[in-house]
């Protein structure tokens, strides 16, 4: 059998050949692989030692920087130290001439008041001696003065004595009348200051209400409306109200009237919405009188809120808030209460600033003060003492308390918070315009003020002034001296506070003149 009978023979034959030459070339160009890396290997590690060695000579040459910068700030900081030494030597040095200059001065001081002394010494020595001489003289004096009057040593030791004693006295009353009046000028002076800087600083909003409140209507025919068939109407709102209703010939409007303002304001405010709604018969009515009077008592409970908030008078008792609310509906002598009692708190707080005393224990006294008002057509006694006994069951401060009864003088007053309350409360009813009274009374008033001081002897005249705040009387200088003035003076004021009433104080002036007339010829 030959071999081109064998083709699987030459296959395999050239498979074996080309198995042996592809592992040849493989060989090979793993080998050239190799090659190439050891020379990138090598070229590699060649250029790292050259990076290295740059490495190394660039970090060389910033440390060699770092330490010549920091041996630049060392010598900068030394250098500074050093003059910072020289300059402390210097002033050290300085301090140290001072020091001799002061100890030299000294010295020459000290030698200085020792001769001074010595020559104190000497000079008390001198006088010493004269001391002896004069008494020697008086001695002969005195013998020589007692054989020429006849009278023993004694005697004219105890002449003199009295003599001494009776000018000493005169002198200490001289003195003591001087200091009182200065006294009295500063401390007049003082409560002038405080008390207009009070007013200066204070000035309020007045409102001046009536026993009657109008109700505008919109043409005259409604108040036949407001009349109702037979009357039934205007006798249902006069009994939820307990306001009379005046209808007269007033053209479109109707008067309301009742001494409770409460009450009157909700016949106001109800009659208007009446008005307003149309609808007016005895059913409505009741309706409308029960929804304003609830609304009103949140009203008076603002007006309370808002009064404490103002004065800044903190846990004040719900039911005294509502008291101080009703206080915006009541009036005395034409002045609305309530701003009556914001005013006097007011001023209350400024006086008590400038005295020194609690600013705001004083404003709660002087909100507080007129809270009995609220109730007193419901409650017998002062409205002093109601409102006292009010704050008192409503847990106020003592001193509260106390203020609020004697502002009327219904309690002696007995601290400064007492007559503080009261001079706030004479300022706010006396200044003028705050208050109405009728021209006949207040006419009456004066005249009576003159009587009590023309009944007198020795008033020439009288005159009231100032609205009758302050009356003025001039008297007969030869009948009258200066101590007599005085006396009356204080029995005329003591006449008026116990013949009249009348608000606030009134000041009672005795004027004394002397006047010497000559002619030039």
């Amino acid at each position: 059998m030959s071999v081109m009978s064998h083709p699987s023979l030459f296959v395999f034959l050239g498979l074996s050949i080309g198995a042996v030459a592809g592992y040849l070339l493989r060989k090979q160009f793993i080998e050239g692989h190799q090659r190439n890396i050891q020379a990138q290997s090598k070229q590699i590690i060649e250029n790292a030692i050259v990076e290295a060695d740059q490495l190394k000579k660039e970090a060389l040459l910033q440390s060699k920087e770092e330490a010549y910068h920091i041996k630049q700030a060392h010598e900068k900081e030394l250098k500074a130290e050093r003059e910072e030494l020289k300059s402390e030597e210097r002033q050290l040095g300085r301090k140290r001439e001072t020091l001799k200059k002061e100890w030299d001065s000294l010295d020459r001081k000290t030698r200085d008041l020792q001769n001074a002394e010595k020559k104190l010494r000497d000079s008390e020595a001198e006088i010493g001696e004269k001391h002896k001489e004069v008494d020697n003289l008086i001695g002969k004096q005195r013998y020589e003065m007692a054989r020429i009057a006849g009278i023993s040593q004694e005697e004219a030791k105890k002449m003199l004595m009295d003599s001494l004693e009776s000018e000493a006295r005169m002198e200490a009353a001289k003195r003591l009348a001087r200091i009182e009046n200065e006294m009295k000028m500063e401390a007049d002076r003082k409560a002038k200051n405080v008390i207009a800087l009070a007013i200066s600083r204070y000035a309020g909003d007045y409102v001046a209400d009536k026993t009657v409140s109008m109700v505008p209507l919109p043409n005259d025919e409604m108040k036949g409306r407001i009349i109702g068939r037979e009357g039934r109407n205007i006798r249902a709102i006069e009994a939820a109200t307990g306001i009379d209703i005046i209808i007269d010939d007033t053209p479109e409007a109707v008067i309301l009237s009742g001494f409770n303002p409460v009450r009157r304001e909700i016949a106001r405010l109800a009659l208007l919405q009446l008005i307003n709604d149309g609808r007016i018969h005895p059913g409505r009515i009741e309706e409308v009188v029960a929804k304003v009077t609830k609304e009103l008592e949140v009203t008076i409970r603002e007006a309370g809120e808002q009064a404490t908030f103002d004065v800044g008078a903190h846990g004040v008792h719900l039911d005294l808030i509502k008291l101080l609310g009703r206080l915006r509906y009541r009036t005395s002598y034409g002045q609305n209460v309530l701003q009556h009692s914001l005013e006097v708190a007011f001023l209350c707080g400024i006086m008590a600033a400038e005295l020194g005393l609690d600013v705001k224990m004083a404003k709660r006294a002087g909100l507080l003060h007129d809270i009995g008002k609220a109730v007193d057509h419901e409650v017998e006694g002062s409205h002093a003492i109601i409102g006292r006994d009010l704050a008192k069951k409503y847990g106020e401060p003592e001193e509260v308390i106390y203020a609020i009864g004697a502002h009327h003088e219904d309690q002696p007053p007995q601290s400064v918070l007492d007559v503080l309350v009261q001079s706030a409360d004479a300022l706010s009813g006396a200044r003028p315009g705050a208050r109405k009274e009728m021209l006949q009374s207040y006419v009456k008033r004066l005249e009576d003020l003159e009587n009590i001081a023309n009944a007198c002897q020795g008033v020439e005249k009288s005159y009231a002034i100032q609205a009758g705040r302050d009356l003025r009387i001039i008297v007969d200088a030869s009948k009258i001296n200066d101590e007599a003035a005085i006396l009356m003076s204080q029995d005329i004021a003591k006449s008026v506070e116990e013949k009249l009433t009348y608000p606030g104080q009134i000041r009672v002036t005795v004027i004394r003149e002397t006047r010497a007339v000559e002619y030039a010829k």
